[in-house]
């Protein structure tokens, strides 16, 4: 090793060391009487990176390991209030280190239950690692499960699928978040093309059993329109089904994928299938 190796190495295990014995430092300081202090004082990943003199990514992993341990810690009550910091400052220090986004973005929405921090997280991570459909990926499921927010969870869908790689999944969730947009006639569309692609058996099962429930609600949708005004001309639901037709309201009486007929509640002028999609 040259000379000139041998500096940078000892000036950057120094540089270290002095970051570990802050933390020790701050460690010992009551959380009572500083809440958080144990990162608030870290400065910004851009001026750590510099003070490592090549050796960030260790750096970025010494910080990741103390963030576990820190965000563990439930006698800190306002532990994350400091989580967007710390996260960034691994992010400036590797960017490419992947781990950090995903557990930061963990941390946000089921801890913090914070959903917006756990996006920026993982668009933090995306914007440093476009290639990775993981992020929009996560960031769909968010929005789906906690915000049930379909709109926003088909964007992010639709951002991985442009990422070359993706899981065959993703269309499904995209597909499935349509279904639940209302947008019938697109999702109608996506499953079909999903039956028709796919090799898989299971997966067609699957397909079939969603294009089984698009079509459920396309004529629920068409049906109950049709009922609710015959009623506004008459005063009453119709006795049955086929005096839409009759009258004029529908051409015909649809069935549902299997050829059934739809169940027709007259007291509440609305229709079901005959059966659940997933039990066919």
């Amino acid at each position: 090793m040259s000379r000139k190796s041998s500096i940078y190495t000892a000036m950057a295990l120094v540089s270290l060391v002095i970051f570990m014995g802050l933390k020790l430092k701050l460690d010992q300081i009551p959380r009572q009487k500083v809440p958080g202090s144990s990162i608030i004082y870290l400065p910004s990943g851009k001026y750590l990176k510099y003070a490592t003199f090549g050796y960030s990514s260790m750096l970025a992993d010494l910080i990741y390991i103390w963030a576990i341990q820190y965000y563990c810690n439930y006698n800190i009550p306002d532990r994350f209030q400091y989580l967007e910091h710390i996260f960034s400052i691994i992010s400036v220090l590797d960017p490419h280190y992947l781990d950090p986004y995903e557990l930061g973005s963990m941390i946000a929405i089921y801890e913090a239950h914070d959903a917006q921090l756990a996006f920026r997280l993982l668009e933090m991570g995306f914007e440093k690692n476009p290639q990775e459909w993981i992020f929009p990926y996560i960031a769909g499921h968010y929005a789906q499960m906690f915000l049930k927010d379909y709109q926003l969870a088909r964007k992010y869908y639709k951002q991985a699928l442009t990422i070359k790689g993706s899981p065959p999944i993703l269309k499904r969730l995209y597909a499935h978040a349509t279904y639940r947009l209302g947008d019938y006639q697109t999702a109608w569309q996506n499953w079909l093309q999903i039956y028709q692609e796919s090799q898989d058996e299971r997966i067609k099962k699957i397909a079939l059993n969603h294009l089984y429930l698009v079509k459920s609600a396309m004529d629920k949708e068409k049906v109950e329109t049709a009922l609710r005004r015959f009623r506004e001309k008459f005063g009453y639901f119709p006795q049955q089904l086929e005096d839409l037709v009759h009258q004029g309201f529908l051409k015909e009486i649809p069935k549902d994928l299997d050829g059934r007929d739809y169940v027709y509640h007259k007291e509440e002028g609305t229709i079901s299938a005959p059966r659940s999609p997933w039990k066919r």
